[in-house]
């Protein structure tokens, strides 16, 4: 027998990051995963695995991290590559869990030069090439079927900035018309932000006007939680969605709830 059979015959089998008493109780329990296809979940499953082999999830402000939050964090980060793959996560390894909400401090210059500091409280927040930073209170509140999930949120920012900054333009397949989803999307976010400034009440948390990167982030929450709200406000936007993320959210609810 050659030296490198030998090697491979005592080769042990690598121990899963994700153990069948955390995950089975998340797959029940947790909504966006319950409504999965068995042969889904379990690719969710894998691909969860992968995420914590391949990041770095810290906790901050006191927090200690769990198998079971950490394994909540990167199952709702898995949810939009479901078909896409972990290579839609390069660039960046970090992942920072604070308990509750926190304060981002930075620096801006106006157009006369001037620079200013300022401080806001978030729920979570993506640096380019930098940490995904998220509150474990508001990671908690997601995946509800309810339209709030922090970390689609943010795993939509990263995957917004594939191609630099993020601007609710993410990079397409090569199947996809780059001028049908400029169009599509700038019409529903003025069509939105119209509606907002009236003063009018909307199904789609107005946060989405906050710029065409928020826009794109808040829908992408919607489509993967309340799928048919989304589709009934702006169905073009949804099908675009559908084309981008490769998955029918709206139709796996539906088969699962019958709603």
């Amino acid at each position: 027998m050659s030296e490198s059979l030998k090697m491979f015959r005592f080769l042990k089998p690598q121990r899963s990051a994700v153990s069948d008493e955390v995950w089975l109780p998340i797959r029940r329990s947790l909504p966006i995963v319950a409504t999965l296809s068995e042969s889904d979940a379990e690719k969710l499953r894998g691909l969860t695995d992968s995420f914590l082999r391949t990041k770095s999830l810290e906790g901050a402000g006191g927090f200690e991290l769990d198998e079971e939050s950490r394994v909540v964090v990167a199952a709702q980060a898995c949810v939009p590559i479901l078909e896409l793959g972990m290579e839609a996560y390069t660039g960046w390894r970090s992942v920072i869990v604070y308990p509750g909400g926190f304060v981002s401090r930075g620096t801006s210059v106006d157009e006369m030069g001037v620079e200013h500091e300022w401080e806001e409280p978030r729920s979570g927040e993506s640096w380019f090439q930098g940490p995904v930073v998220l509150s474990w209170e508001d990671v908690a509140a997601s995946g509800r079927l309810d339209g709030y999930n922090v970390v689609i949120h943010e795993m939509a920012h990263k995957l917004d900035m594939l191609n630099g900054d993020a601007n609710g333009f993410p990079p397409l397949h090569a199947e996809m018309d780059g001028a049908r989803w400029y169009r599509v999307f700038s019409e529903a976010f003025e069509h939105l932000c119209v509606r907002v400034e009236a003063g009018e009440e909307t199904d789609i948390d107005d946060y989405a006007t906050e710029g065409p990167d928020e826009f794109f982030a808040v829908i992408s929450e919607y489509f993967f939680e309340l799928p048919e709200v989304l589709d009934e406000c702006y169905p073009k936007v949804y099908a675009e969605l559908r084309a981008f993320y490769r998955q029918d959210p709206m139709e796996r609810i539906a088969a699962a709830y019958g709603r």
